[in-house]
């Protein structure tokens, strides 16, 4: 039985409580460095750390932080089964888990346990850093949440879809394109603007180019129409699928995911 993670928020004209966080990675000298970057960072607190899994139950379960950053390739109990333990447990950290290690199975399988957020390394600590204040924030602090009231995750059901369709994770094109559907469900707007708005704010998020953007997704169309499942992507874009090869634009996967997320009134 696990204690309840339910704590209270307390306003502190102007600002917000701060966001608690865990950080589990058995690198001491690695953890160290990304404590010190978390607590240059306003709203922010390292509550603790850990190095292997056990320990980073124990630290769970004692501290009770909102956000446990969490590392896949650990000692003693890996990431998954971290994740594994806290499955059914009604109030719980977010978690977001961030790897060099890009083998699908256990990518699929983390989402599958729930985590708000995977992150391939190397990554923009920038982008962390947003991510872990999207993740937090409550909904009332917030003008755009990826998570509802429901419960419901964007984050988590773009990965599924993308995952269900084919397109392999360990691909620059993966996190491209996932970034590029969530951003269309936030904002319809930037449908219209591909080019001109949402390449280019993927593209400062990853610390590369517009061009890069636009080619790695193109890519990861490709690959998911010929080695995925073509019998979903079919059913999903029906009349979309253009040309002799069969392969719907950007553009066209991008707002059709974007499309069915919303109409199935997920957000």
């Amino acid at each position: 039985m696990h204690p309840g993670y339910s704590r209270s928020i307390i306003l502190k004209e102007p600002e917000i409580a701060d966001i608690r966080i865990l950080i589990v990675d058995d690198s001491k000298n690695y953890s160290k460095i990304l404590s010190e970057l978390m607590k240059m960072n306003a709203g922010i607190e390292v509550v603790g750390i850990a190095h292997d899994g056990m320990q980073a139950i124990k630290l769970i379960d004692e501290l009770k932080p909102d956000v446990v950053l969490l590392d896949i390739l650990m000692p003693v109990l890996d990431g998954i089964g971290v994740l594994e333990w806290f499955a059914d447990v009604a109030e719980k950290p977010k978690f977001i888990v961030y790897t060099g290690f890009s083998q699908e199975d256990v990518i699929y399988r983390a989402i599958e346990l729930g985590v708000s957020y995977i992150i391939l390394k190397p990554f923009d600590h920038n982008l962390l850093m947003e991510r872990i204040k999207e993740f937090s924030t409550p909904d009332q602090f917030t003008a755009v949440s990826r998570k509802s009231r429901t419960g419901y995750d964007l984050s988590n059901e773009v990965s599924s879809i993308m995952h269900e369709i084919g397109i392999p994770v360990h691909i620059k094109g993966y996190n491209y394109l996932r970034e590029a559907i969530i951003k269309a469900c936030e904002d319809r707007n930037l449908l219209g603007a591909l080019t001109k708005e949402l390449y280019p704010k993927i593209a400062a998020q990853f610390d590369t180019s517009s061009s890069k953007v636009e080619r790695s997704i193109r890519n990861a169309i490709k690959l998911a129409c010929t080695r995925g499942n073509y019998e979903m992507i079919k059913k999903i874009f029906q009349y979309s699928l253009i040309g002799e090869e069969g392969k719907p634009t950007n553009g066209q996967f991008i707002s059709t995911i974007a499309d069915k997320i919303i109409s199935e009134g997920v957000r």
